[in-house]
């Protein structure tokens, strides 16, 4: 990239010197010609002043110097028809009539005139000048042999390959600190971009005096930061998940564990009569509805996160359904000696039935269980704008603070120990997180320590 930045650089540069060059020459050419007909034409008034036409007029111009010492210069004479009258180069006598060239009828007219063209009697390229005589009906001519641009090259042309010489060696030393400036930000940037084989690398870049430059640094930053976070979550997930085969295979081997202790009791004739008989099966029978709920359960939370399975969307009247949640939990509610009070606006929103059932069946369900005798829980359904507003407020034991951020992941516990013993599978809270995101709603938690939680969902009406 360099090599090629510093070709295209030189290319242009010397591009643009050889166009400014010939621009400067032929410039300079016109600017050389017109001074040489001016200079030509005073010529011209000077020998016409000083002419003396009444008498020898060759002996006169053979005593001017500009005519006698050099011989490119020709001057020729002739009256006002045409007629050649001298010439200090050819015979005139034997020159034809020149009434017709362009500088002696254009000098008639305006006094003075210019022409280049091809001599007939030099065979050369020649620069004419006239000039029509203040003094009489005269019209002299000054002629200098010219090639227009090529006599005036030979004049120029060292100064422009000096300046061309000189521009050269200074556009490649810029050319060569212009193509550093570019790649080698680009090289540390490069560097840069080494570090993310490292997990959370700190970049570096510097303040580059290209915006572009600084953008392309600034975009990378970024890029990486993306990268280390999707890392990041990665990373986590794949611990989630880890955490999850874990619990789940605890969870898991838990009632299979009991299942099968109270299956080998009965084959080797433990239960000794028909009450333990029954005792065992009852337990074996609770252990395998638990095993069946918590399967459950986790295929809820894989469908929820891949969303592969069908669901039926209908209109859920909401208040009915909580009702019918309450009547049904009445009997925990009693045993834990919780009240509920319900404030519900007549609500119905578009979602699976299943999915709302399972939603207020946890949040209350929690809320029967963490509270405190004699205490309360609060429901309250009201609407928000497009969105149905759900508040489920109990006086119960409360959340840590640093419990909080987990609370919604699989199989967390706050406190184990109690956990267990109020049942359960350890994903309730994990399927309400996954059910709320399903619709595009959020979910907020406040809770303080001693004092209660309070759960605030929020849920589009038309989804």
């Amino acid at each position: 990239m360099k090599r090629a930045i510093f070709k295209n650089y030189i290319a242009i540069l010397v591009l643009a010197l050889l166009l400014s060059g010939s621009i400067f020459s032929v410039s300079i050419s016109k600017i050389l010609l017109n001074e040489t007909r001016k200079n030509m034409l005073n010529i011209l008034e000077i020998i016409d002043q000083s002419l003396n036409y009444e008498g020898d007029i060759k002996s006169q111009i053979d005593k001017m110097t500009i005519v006698r010492k050099s011989d490119k210069v020709r001057f020729t004479l002739m009256d006002t028809s045409g007629k050649v009258i001298l010439d200090s180069q050819a015979d005139y006598t034997s020159m034809e009539n020149h009434i017709n060239r362009d500088e002696v009828r254009k000098a008639l007219k305006d006094g003075f005139a210019y022409a280049r063209r091809k001599s007939d009697t030099l065979k050369m390229s020649m620069l004419y000048v006239s000039y029509l005589s203040a003094q009489g009906d005269y019209i002299l001519r000054l002629s200098n042999p010219s090639s227009g641009l090529i006599d005036h090259i030979v004049i120029i042309l060292p100064a422009i390959l000096l300046s061309l010489g000189i521009s050269l060696i200074v556009s490649i030393i810029l050319a060569s600190r212009f193509s550093k400036s570019i790649t080698k930000p680009l090289y540390e940037i490069s560097e840069e971009l080494y570090k993310l084989k490292d997990q959370e690398a700190e970049f570096t870049f510097k303040k580059y005096k290209y915006n572009e430059l600084n953008l392309i640094a600034e975009t990378t930053k970024k890029m990486a930061d993306i990268v280390n976070e999707s890392i990041k979550n990665i990373n986590f997930e794949k611990l989630i998940r880890q955490e999850f085969f874990a619990n789940a295979s605890h969870e898991l081997k838990t009632p299979i564990t009991s299942i099968k202790g109270y299956i080998e009791l009965i084959e080797n004739g433990m239960a000794t009569d028909e009450k333990m008989q029954k005792e065992f099966m009852a337990r074996i029978k609770k252990e395998s509805q638990n095993m069946a709920a918590l399967i459950n359960d986790i295929l809820m939370v894989s469908r929820l996160e891949t969303k592969e399975a069908e669901v039926v969307i209908t209109d859920i009247r909401i208040c009915p359904l909580i009702n019918e949640l309450i009547a049904s939990l009445k009997p925990l509610a009693a045993e834990y000696d919780v009240s509920i009070e319900m404030s519900c606006k007549p609500i119905v929103i578009k979602a699976n039935y299943g999915h709302m059932k399972e939603l207020f069946n946890n949040l209350i369900t929690n809320a029967i269980k963490y509270n405190k005798p004699k205490g309360t829980i609060k429901i309250n359904v009201t609407v928000e704008g497009n969105d149905a507003l759900f508040v489920i407020e109990d006086t119960g034991v409360g959340i840590p603070e640093e419990s909080r951020p987990r609370i919604f992941e699989r199989f967390y516990r706050v406190d184990k120990g109690r956990s267990k013993k109020m049942g359960g599978t350890g994903l309730g809270l994990s399927i309400v997180k996954h059910i709320v995101n399903y619709y595009g709603g959020s979910i907020k938690l406040e809770s303080t320590l001693g004092v209660g939680s309070k759960f605030t969902v929020k849920l589009p009406i038309v989804n």
